[in-house]
């Protein structure tokens, strides 16, 4: 494997059908500054497959996936790297690519049905028989009522039930790529479980691929095959999922003793000093350098070049973990 975070070479057997290759974010305060909001993000991205983007808040996740839809804020610009879609795959809004995003009450319209929103995105040639097509889509989703939900309001359904209605208009669009961001943070643990395995369930039905954003390492356990961890808007390690369980690089360990542990001998949770740094204080050398526990002068002088641990699982980082230094 190269020295590179791309997960090119992962199940080779199933489809790619979109890949980003070195993307970079710009923010333009004003024309004579620009800001680093993301560098050099490498993604493949397979049919049926889970890829997760894991980090902090502030590490760029977010602005990722919004720039695979050419959904970027006022002010951020897509200035590096491509996004490729695989040969017949259709990347306009609505049809290669859908969002589903964490506070589903603020994503639907407050004055609109339900039957009105998702029948917006429905293709063309399926609205002369929508009826048949939205019933369909409630009942994928696992509404037992279609008729009820459809004529209801946002307001009048739980968050769960709000969450499934935006997973049925995602569907509506019959995508290739669905990005998961958050699916769950705002609603009860109950409910988390039940939408995951829905989430799991429609995948294996449409044979989609999957980005899903999230800071849960539980839920990147239960769902990921491939796992990208995200760092002031760049990866600093990928890998199958199984890397988690052995992590390289200092970031991502210490992400994993911050989790609460059910089982085994009672410990004190051990949080990273610091924070993400914002755009315009990030640090030269490796971003990470003034949090990490084991920087040495050259960490603060170099960015790390990326280096393969296995042939899956590459990490951005010159300690490598527990082999030592370069």
């Amino acid at each position: 494997m190269k020295a590179t975070h791309s997960n090119e070479d992962v199940k080779a057997g199933t489809d790619v059908v979109l890949t980003v290759t070195n993307l970079g974010v710009g923010f333009f305060p004003d024309s004579a500054r620009r800001y680093d909001v993301v560098r050099g993000v490498h993604l493949t991205l397979r049919a049926g497959q889970t890829t997760a983007l894991v980090g902090e808040s502030g590490c760029g996740k977010s602005i990722t996936a919004a720039a695979l839809g050419g959904l970027l804020p006022r002010g951020m610009v897509q200035d590096e790297g491509e996004i490729r879609w695989a040969a017949g795959v259709e990347s306009r809004p609505g049809r290669g690519l859908a969002y589903v995003f964490q506070d589903p009450g603020e994503c639907l319209n407050p004055v609109f049905t339900i039957r009105n929103q998702i029948h917006e995105v429905l293709p063309t040639e399926e609205r002369g028989n929508a009826e048949e097509r939205l019933v369909e889509l409630m009942r994928q989703v696992g509404f037992a009522e279609p008729a009820r939900v459809l004529a209801s309001y946002p307001h009048q359904l739980s968050g769960g039930m709000q969450q499934r209605a935006m997973l049925a208009m995602a569907l509506a669009g019959r995508p290739r790529v669905l990005v998961a961001d958050e699916p769950t943070t705002a609603l009860d643990v109950t409910v988390q479980a039940q939408i995951l395995q829905l989430l799991k369930d429609l995948q294996r039905q449409e044979n989609l691929a999957m980005l899903l954003i999230t800071h849960n390492l539980g839920v990147v356990a239960a769902m990921a095959d491939y796992v990208h961890v995200m760092y002031a808007g760049q990866i600093v390690e990928a890998g199958p999922a199984s890397l988690l369980q052995a992590p390289r690089h200092p970031y991502v360990q210490g992400l994993l003793r911050a989790l609460p542990r059910l089982r085994g001998p009672r410990q004190k949770l051990q949080g990273i000093e610091g924070s993400v740094p914002p755009l315009g204080q990030r640090p030269e050398g490796c971003r990470f350098h003034p949090r990490c526990p084991v920087a040495r002068d050259i960490c603060r002088q170099r960015e790390p070049e990326w280096k393969a641990v296995d042939d899956q699982h590459a990490v951005a980082c010159r300690a490598i973990g527990a082999d030592g230094w370069e």
